[in-house]
């Protein structure tokens, strides 16, 4: 035994000598993965010891331990990390913010609640997620946040904004997207579209009445709240992004090409008519296929020569964050160049591409002006520069589908006559009535300028030594906006061959339009429009918890907007647009399980009466947190880590219920001196007769009507799985009124003018949102995230100004979506003529192989009375995506699906340049292009199938095939690869050698691949395939900080 003690007496004293021989100085460096910056004053301790350090300025530290210690690596806000020391001898340690930390607060309207306390609709977004290679961030939202239904018709810049709306169209009135407030500032789409990602801090929209009720009438159609990032106390930290992108459409329209153009436009005279005269002979399809002098023979493939394949695209970003105890500041900037896929023509001395130049500033600066009192000023910026052909680009897409491949070239060479010639010889056609697409593209240019500048100052004061949890703020803020456009264009000169002599292969021109055209660029100027807003907020808010058990809040705001137009144009539009705001909310929680929430909004519009100026808009809401119950055990918490049932109701309105400039309806408009309304009486001698202007009326006054209104319902589930997934299924409804209308059925007799209008209009709205988010770690170098999100939202029309359809209640709107299409149920094409005549009535001179409705009230003939609901509506009813990110040491992976579903659109059959709609019918008015689609599947004699793709073919306007039928319809239902990005960071203990925080290089795209039945084009542009195509993009970015 003393043996025993003598030998455990020896090893106490040499295993410490031991251990220390073991021990070995241990540095390294601990980074802020959202900034890439070094953290000063982060913990590094040995587990299970009271030996530890801190890291210095720089984030670096030293610590002697063993290969066998564990090092505890912690940071306020951060999630702690436990390393094995083992073999290594400097260690990078990434910090990333705790889940707790990202969840722990929600922005909420005109503030920010604990998110476990939360009980409105609210989804958010991680603004790293909205970082796509798009310089429009509206094109990033699809799919991004549950609730939340958007679709891109469109892809030319300057023109791409993404349409979205909360929850699905829910009113049949004029406003119907959401209010969209920037550091809770009002704003526009297209500055919502500006706004950079690296300089958004929060992102969130407001569904249910409980979230919006604050805002009152401006709040029905839910709410979009992004709030800027501001500076953190530290050393300047400096980030810099630059990205280079090749864009791309996402598909291009098919046209046949020359030969099948000419062969199918002789069809389609002689399928109408087999005396018709051809406009195209034998002889000149075969010189076209022999090649012969392309500019006698022309084959133009339009497409291909006023489009290039990709455009180049550049994007640079930077921002400087830093400060001290009483300063702190982010100042950023951007600068985006972005160019269309419109090819650039030497001919001329000047580029006729879109080209759209982007500059944006902004500046956030926090100041401590005592323990208890902070000034933040807000500045902000943004100027666009355009410069494109003067029709836009999307007219020159739309008049290429226009244009005839084989009438004329493009331009002439020069001929004996024209030798000499300095203007482009551009072709045409006898009275020159047909487009000419190079001609309009390269004939001049439009530029714009686009500038909105603000200045917002805020003031907080804790007012704790009033009352314990008392504060107030105030804001103002005041924007400017300004627009300005000039055209610079000669009208072209057009010509057309004359002659053409065989043997020498050589011909001359003749003029068309010798007179009018033009060798100089003329000017001309568009609307200038210059917008002065101005915006007061002040909030009182008080917050205190007792006994910890109690949590009670009280929230006090008034606000009031104040908008002036400059070159109005008439009186009504010059007088300021106001609307002032006093709304309220409480909140109480009792022991974090049970939660209670009432909000009210009171709203004043100059728009109405004195009788209805002002709107009261009341919400409530409940919420139960289960798993903070007693009775929720240990062993369930394992699984279902957290589980909250929440509910609410409330009213919220919507002011613009008419176009901004149709104001004041509770006054008559009316013009006492109309020329349209003109009389004269009798003569006096050789004297004309005395002639006066009459009166007009275009709206009369009605002092009753008021505000649309809301009413909301919401039931929520939150819960998590296993501490890693967290899902939130939601179920809503809502019921608007007093949508504004005109009144159909007056009486002519009555002698009215104008239509008179009243809130009569009612619709419903209900659906479903789930969201599910998932983080895990794998260990210190390897994580994996996932998130998906589910929208379904449908409407009907519940009270619509509409006559009675006794003997046709398919006619009716009732119960129908509010986007919905009435159309024709087309059964088939024609089988012969004899069925033609054996069935009932149809639209004009119609044949075999044309469109053959269905008779739905059986009285023999088709009529408005046998248009009934088809399709889905325009407006997709469900909209996902789902995606992943994940990482491995220094590489990172990350991709997202979208898909919009349940949405149709109808393949035009009529021209309305003014509707960006072009009429896809080949051959109309002897120019109309041929889609290759057509080409191939089209009825005619040799293929008498009357399920093709489409009708016989004719050269002019058949008013039976135009009608909107389900022959046109087509299913709008897509999935699309969004966004993918591969990622390098270079390690920081190798940046920090460059005297650089973090280096980090990826590569991205976005609509990289969409699956869809429909192929023609890009089935996110629905009826606007023919118009300027989404874009695919493929970038190339680096990101430094330093």
């Amino acid at each position: 035994m003393k043996k025993k003690l003598i030998f455990l007496f020896l090893i106490s004293l040499l295993l410490p000598l031991y251990l220390s021989a073991q021990e070995k100085q241990v540095s390294g460096k601990v980074i802020d993965a959202e900034t890439g910056e070094p953290l000063p004053g982060a913990t590094i301790q040995i587990e299970n010891s009271t030996r530890g350090v801190t890291t210095d300025i720089d984030g670096s530290f030293e610590i002697r331990a063993t290969p066998t210690d564990k090092l505890v690596v912690s940071f306020l806000g951060l999630e702690s990390q436990t390393i094995t020391v083992g073999a290594q001898t400097y260690l990078e340690i990434i910090m990333r913010l705790a889940a707790s930390e990202l969840d722990e607060v929600t922005v909420v309207a005109f503030g920010k609640q604990k998110k476990e306390s939360v009980v409105a609709s609210i989804s958010t977004v991680n603004p790293e997620e909205l970082k796509v290679p798009s310089s429009n961030l509206t094109t990033a939202l699809a799919g991004r946040m549950s609730g939340l239904i958007a679709y891109q018709r469109s892809g030319e810049p300057g023109r791409d904004n993404a349409e979205f709306f909360i929850r699905g169209v829910t009113t049949f009135g004029y406003k119907k997207d959401p209010l969209i407030l920037i550091d809770n500032n009002e704003s526009s789409s297209t500055e919502l579209a500006r706004m950079q990602p690296d300089d958004i801090a929060s992102f969130s929209i407001l569904k249910d009445a409980t979230a919006t009720a604050l805002y009152g009438s401006r709040g029905a159609n839910g709410v979009i709240l992004v709030s800027t990032k501001e500076g953190r106390e530290g050393k300047a930290r400096i980030n810099i992004r630059y990205e280079e992108a090749l864009s791309q459409p996402t598909k291009m329209v098919h046209m046949a090409d020359p030969v099948t153009y000419m062969r199918l436009h002789n069809e389609a005279i002689r399928t109408r008519d087999p005396l018709g005269k051809l406009m195209y002979s034998e002889h000149k399809i075969q010189n076209t296929i022999n090649g012969t002098n392309p500019y006698v023979y022309p084959a133009t493939d339009w497409y291909d020569m006023l489009f290039k394949d990709y455009s180049n695209n550049h994007r640079l970003n930077f921002n400087l964050s830093g400060g001290g105890k009483v300063t702190r500041y982010y100042l950023a900037g951007s600068v985006i160049n972005d160019n269309g896929v419109l090819n650039v023509d030497n001919k001329n001395n000047f580029n006729n591409n879109v080209q759209l130049n982007r500059y944006m500033l902004r500046s956030n600066v926090n100041i401590n002006l005592t323990p208890t009192t902070e000034a933040i000023v807000r500045l902000s910026g943004a100027f666009d520069d355009y410069k494109g052909p003067p029709q836009g680009g999307q007219r020159i897409f739309q008049m290429v589908m226009h244009t005839n491949p084989v009438l004329f070239p493009p331009y002439y060479a020069p001929d004996a006559a024209n030798e000499h010639t300095e203007h482009i010889l551009f072709g045409n056609y006898d009275n020159m009535q047909y487009y000419n697409p190079y001609a309009e593209m390269v004939r001049g240019y439009k530029e714009y300028s686009e500038s909105q500048m603000g200045a917002q100052f805020e003031l907080k004061q804790d007012l704790e030594f009033i009352m314990e949890g008392l504060s107030f703020r105030a804001m103002f803020n005041t924007n400017r906006y300004s627009y300005f456009d000039v055209v610079r264009q000669y009208d072209p000169f057009y010509y057309n061959i004359g002659s053409y002599n065989k043997e020498k292969d050589t011909y001359t021109l003749s003029p068309l339009n010798e007179e009018q055209g033009t060798d100089y660029l003329s000017y001309s100027e568009g609307p200038k429009n210059v917008n002065a807003v101005t915006y007061f907020e002040s909030a009182l808010n008080w917050a205190r918890s007792v006994n910890e058990k109690h949590d009670l809040g009280a929230l006090l705001v008034y606000t009031m907007r104040n908008e002036l137009k400059g070159n109005a144009g008439d009186l009504q539009r010059s007088l300021p647009y106001r609307n002032l705001n006093l709304a309220g909310r409480i909140t109480y929680a009792y022991d974090s399980r049970y939660m209670f929430e009432g909000n009210f909004g009171y709203n004043g519009s100059e728009r109405f009466s004195k009788a209805e100026r002002f709107g009261f808009f009341p919400s409530a809401g409940i919420g139960w947190n289960i798993s903070n119950e007693s009775f929720y055990g240990e062993g369930l918490r394992k699984i279902v880590s957290s589980l909250k049932l929440k509910s609410t109701y409330g009213l919220s309105g919507n002011d613009a219920i008419g176009d901004a400039n149709d104001r004041f309806f509770y006054l008559s408009n009316v013009n006492m001196n109309s020329a349209n309304h003109r009389s004269s009486f009798g003569t006096f001698g050789n004297r004309g007769g005395l002639t006066k202007d009459g009166v007009s009326i275009s709206r009369y006054a009605n002092d009753q009507i008021t505000w649309e209104t809301s009413k909301k319902f919401n039931i929520t589930a939150e819960m998590g799985l296993f501490e890693k997934i967290d899902i939130q299924a939601e179920y809503f409804q809502e019921e608007r009124s007093n949508i504004l209308m005109d009144r159909a059925f007056i009486p002519s007799t009555m002698g009215l003018q104008a239509a008179t209008r009243s809130n009569v209009g009612k619709a419903a709205a209900h659906g479903v949102d789930v969201s599910v988010n998932m983080n895990h770690s794998f260990n210190k170098d390897a994580w994996i995230s996932g998130i998906a999100n589910f929208t379904y939202a449908t409407s009907e029309f519940k009270v619509y100004e509409e006559p009675d359809y006794p003997d046709a209640p398919w006619r009716s709107r009732i119960g129908y979506p509010l986007t919905q299409t009435w159309g024709y149920i087309a059964e088939r094409l024609f089988v012969d003529d004899e069925e033609v005549r054996n069935s009932p009535t149809q639209f004009g001179n119609y044949k075999a192989g044309d469109i053959k409705y269905k008779d739905l009230n059986g009285d023999g003939k088709i009529t408005e009375l046998d248009m009934a609901p088809i399709g889905y509506p325009t407006t997709p009813e469900i909209t996902y995506g789902f995606g992943l990110s994940s990482g491995y040491q220094d590489f990172d992976l990350s991709f997202f699906f979208q898909g919009n579903a349940r949405t149709s659109f109808w393949l035009t059959t009529y021209n309305d340049f003014g509707r960006g709609i072009v009429d896809v019918t080949p051959f109309i008015g002897g120019q109309q292009g041929l889609m290759e689609a057509i080409a191939d599947s089209h009825w005619s004699e040799a293929n008498r199938n009357v399920y093709a793709m489409w009708p016989r073919l004719s050269t002019t306007h058949i008013e039976n095939n135009s009608r909107t039928s389900t022959w046109l319809m087509r299913d709008g239902t897509f999935l699309r690869l969004k966004s993918v990005e591969l990622g390098y960071t270079l390690p920081v203990h190798i940046a920090t050698k460059a005297h650089m925080s973090n280096l980090r290089i990826y590569f991205s795209g976005t609509n990289l691949l969409t699956f869809s039945k429909f192929k023609l084009w890009d089935p996110e542009m629905g009826g606007n395939g023919l118009g300027y195509p989404v874009q695919r993009v493929f970038n190339m970015g680096i990101q430094l900080g330093f």
